[in-house]
């Protein structure tokens, strides 16, 4: 009995010291996401260039191109595109693990053309809760 309280104590440690932390899993996920499918398409007129995860701040980043009729910042100013993403943040199953930490969502969206910055904006929790 000693010696299956013994393995068992042993297996519980390395299962638990094998496990990463979930900021470790997200910046892996978006290094990961970034190499395998960046830059992609996702519309006609948006391309995804990069997603970044910063530790410090628990910001999960979106990084975006507009191309085609998008790239205009008249837009932007047209479009409440901050109110939107906070719905799709909250209607989101997928991003639930990084919501239930409390994590951010930064989306920033720069010109094709000029290299400008045409929207950046950070959504917080208490934005989406």
């Amino acid at each position: 009995m000693k010696k299956f309280v013994y393995i068992a104590a042993i297996a519980a440690f390395l299962f638990s010291s094998c496990q990463e932390s979930l900021e470790d899993k997200c910046a892996k996920e978006a290094a990961d996401f970034t190499r395998k499918k960046c830059p992609s398409k996702i519309d006609e007129n948006t391309e995804i260039d990069s997603m970044t995860f910063d530790k410090s701040t628990h910001t999960l980043a979106y990084w975006y191109t507009l191309i085609g009729k998008a790239d205009n910042p008249e837009l932007f100013k047209r479009v409440n595109l901050r109110k939107s993403l906070v719905e799709q943040i909250k209607n989101s199953t997928s991003m639930q693990a990084y919501k239930d930490a409390g994590y951010s969502f930064r989306y920033v969206y720069r010109s094709n053309k000029e290299n400008k910055i045409y929207f950046d904006a950070t959504i917080a929790r208490k934005d989406y809760k």
